[in-house]
């Protein structure tokens, strides 16, 4: 299938009560493993790339492996930027062919993150390219992004962010972090109730690695629709690895221990699927 825009794909999980997995990706096997679970769970996925990522390779690289996968592949596919820390690199995501981009203006002032998001969605929308914004700021660090202790999202904040704006999903801060966890989350799940009530567009769940699978599934019966999931799959993958290369040591063909790697965070994918509820909404 051609990739889509996660435009319907989040409207529907929020119409059926589900949220979209969306994971990111560092290498090709993560990405084939991200599919080939989304595919045997038949739910609808999208693959994220962030900053740092894109520095590694580039836009170009991402979006080549991503399409060549969804072009095969029997359920919807999307492409996203992950926390787009300016809004030269959202612009070139759109223009590499990603279909999602988010722009994260949350270590800004509330003004200064609205007039940037604006900025960015006004250049998306006509070309058909949702956009995700921050307000709030998770906590926690992963990659170059530090969150520092975060800050919750205000309700009538986020309402009047969202109005001005006009952007399609919305990213807020209840309590979770990026990166490991140093201990339980407690997550501010009536602050959710409150933020759903003012705010009508899909909402999304950052730092979701490491928590239980009640707490994603509380959040998703309060109006989450899509699950950020990152750390967790580069553990995954570095754990099939370490397991390959501890038992042969003298392994020096990199596809033993990428298959490996991928087989794990299929694994782990197919039970993010499982706790998203989206298995069988493709």
């Amino acid at each position: 299938m051609p990739l889509e825009t996660t435009q319907e794909m989040l409207k529907k999980a929020q119409k059926e009560g589900y949220a979209v997995g969306a994971f990111n990706v560092e290498n090709m096997e993560m990405a084939q493993a991200i599919i080939s679970a989304a595919e045997e769970m038949k739910a609808p996925v999208m693959l994220q790339t962030t900053p740092s990522t894109v520095k590694y390779a580039s836009l170009g690289l991402y979006y080549a492996n991503v399409e060549a996968l969804a072009r095969n592949a029997k359920v919807p596919v999307a492409i996203h930027l992950d926390h787009g820390s300016s809004f030269e690199l959202a612009v070139q995501a759109i223009r590499a062919g990603y279909t999602s981009v988010m722009i994260d203006g949350s270590h800004e002032a509330f003004e200064e993150n609205i007039a940037l998001t604006k900025r960015v969605v006004d250049v998306a929308k006509p070309n058909g390219i949702p956009v995700e914004a921050e307000l709030g700021k998770v906590g926690g660090k992963e990659d170059d992004l530090d969150g520092g202790t975060g800050g919750y999202t205000e309700p009538l904040e986020a309402k009047e962010f969202v109005e001005r704006t006009g952007v399609s999903s919305l990213a807020v801060a209840i309590g979770t972090a990026h990166g490991v966890y140093a201990g339980e989350p407690k997550l501010d799940v009536e602050r959710l109730k409150e933020i759903r009530k003012v705010v009508e567009i899909p909402l999304v769940l950052h730092g979701a690695s490491g928590l239980s699978d009640e707490a994603v599934q509380s959040c998703i019966r309060e109006g989450i629709c899509k699950v950020n999931f990152a750390t967790e799959l580069r553990i995954a993958y570095t754990e099939g690895v370490k397991a390959v290369l501890t038992e042969k040591p003298k392994t020096i063909d990199p596809k033993a221990y990428g298959k490996a790697g991928r087989e794990r965070v299929k694994e782990l994918v197919k039970n993010r699927i499982s706790v998203c509820k989206s298995a069988g909404k493709a």
